[in-house]
């Protein structure tokens, strides 16, 4: 009888040990847990928007002639550098000289009739007073006189359009710079009795151009002037240019239903590497702040498995209270502290790490850019907060060393 006693409790206690071995909370080794940190430091927090541009000199002048005629002699060529009021190029002046040479013949009898008629005039004038001639030929040496007075001005009015048209002839620069464009060559002829054909295209100062990007209409609400834009072109990807947003125009642009808006930034170019026609590819920070106390913003993200978090705090010691937490919150043994409560005031929470102890700290957070977050208060520059949290597995280890290709492979271990 005491024999079949002894077997049962014999029983009894491996069930019980059993329950006991599958049914205990499940550790982890805190050796094996990697705790991933990030200081808490004084940075910049930005946010930008992208756009397509094209760069443009800031003042471009297409220079063209407004009488047609055969270009007998050009004087500049690409990229040569001119003064305002020099002599660019010159149209065959014969038929223009011509036409002045008859104005003037003209304008010269005009004149001659006009001193007639004059002179006349102040003959009869005074007889007219005297009642010593009769009223209808007053009035005829009036009207001669009026006459010759029209004539003369028309003729020389059109003395004047020949002249202008003979100087139209010499095409000089109307502004200081550079020839972008040479469009003629000397013996063609051009023809401006419908439009003002171009001839050359000068821009005025290449080592301050601008960029002209359009902007997506859900972003130009953010874009203003004076903000500061980093752009990089094909010709050089490795530097980045710096400008600043100087003006954004109100007419929209439509482009298979795609509204944009075109925005200006200046953009300094003095070693003359930018080029006009150049594409720029820009970032207009629409928001920029610096001097502020930052953290990782995956830091506010993270939450701590609770396992994990409780084989860590069973391997180190007892977590150290968060900030106004009572000391009745603090958990007895085999529990988990109740932190969900800690900051139930709609703000966030992030875990700091401090020698081998890690506790929740809540925090006042303000700007954000997605990749760091300012801290308001909660936190000190210089504090570690944690960002990620995971255990290592053998798994992960055997991966590690399989993508090694330095290290040592197992015995009987297939080489390729």
């Amino acid at each position: 009888m005491k024999k079949k006693i002894i077997i049962i409790a014999i029983a009894v206690v491996a069930v019980v040990a059993s329950a006991f071995y599958f049914l205990r909370p499940k550790t982890v080794d805190a050796s094996k847990i990697n705790i991933e940190t990030a200081t808490v430091k004084t940075g910049t927090i930005s946010k930008t928007i992208t756009a397509t541009g094209t760069l443009e000199a800031i003042t471009t002048v297409e220079v063209g002639t407004q009488v047609s005629g055969i270009v007998e002699n050009i004087y500049v060529d690409f990229n040569s550098y001119v003064k305002r009021g020099q002599l660019l190029a010159k149209l065959d002046t014969t038929n223009l000289a011509a036409a002045m040479d008859q104005s003037r013949a003209t304008l010269d009898n005009a004149k001659a009739e006009l001193d007639y008629q004059q002179a006349n005039y102040d003959r009869l004038e005074p007889l007219y007073k005297k009642t010593m001639l009769a009223k209808s030929d007053f009035d005829q040496a009036t009207y001669n006189l009026n006459k010759a007075k029209a004539s003369y001005n028309n003729a020389l009015a059109q003395h004047k359009k020949n002249k202008i048209n003979l100087d139209y002839a010499f095409i000089h620069s109307p502004i200081d710079g550079i020839v972008l464009n040479r469009a003629v060559e000397e013996g063609q002829t051009v023809a401006a009795s419908f439009n003002t054909p171009t001839l050359f295209t000068i821009a005025n100062d290449l080592t301050q151009m601008e960029v002209q990007a359009d902007v997506d209409e859900a972003d130009i609400g953010q874009v203003k002037q004076g903000q500061r834009v980093t752009f990089k072109v094909d010709a050089y990807s490795d530097q980045s240019f710096e400008g600043t947003v100087t003006e954004v125009r109100l007419e929209p642009t439509v482009t298979n239903n795609v509204v944009t808006y075109t925005i200006i930034i200046n953009a300094p170019n003095p070693d003359y590497k930018l080029m006009p026609g150049m594409t720029a590819e820009t970032e207009i920070f629409v928001l920029e702040k610096k001097d502020l106390i930052v953290i990782p913003s995956k830091a506010l993200r993270f939450t701590p498995d609770q396992t994990l978090l409780m084989s860590y705090m069973m391997g180190q010691g007892k977590p150290e209270m968060p900030e106004g937490a009572k000391k009745g919150d603090m958990p007895g043994p085999g529990k988990m502290p109740d932190f969900s409560q800690q900051n139930a005031n709609g703000g966030k929470m992030v875990w700091v790490k401090k020698d081998s102890l890690i506790r929740p700290v809540p925090v006042e957070i303000g700007l954000d850019d997605d990749i760091n977050t300012e801290i308001i208060s909660g936190l000190k520059e210089g504090e570690e907060v944690i960002t990620s949290m995971e255990q290592q597995t053998s798994a992960t280890t055997a991966k590690a060393a399989a993508s090694n290709p330095f290290m040592p492979r197992p015995p009987g271990a297939n080489r390729k």
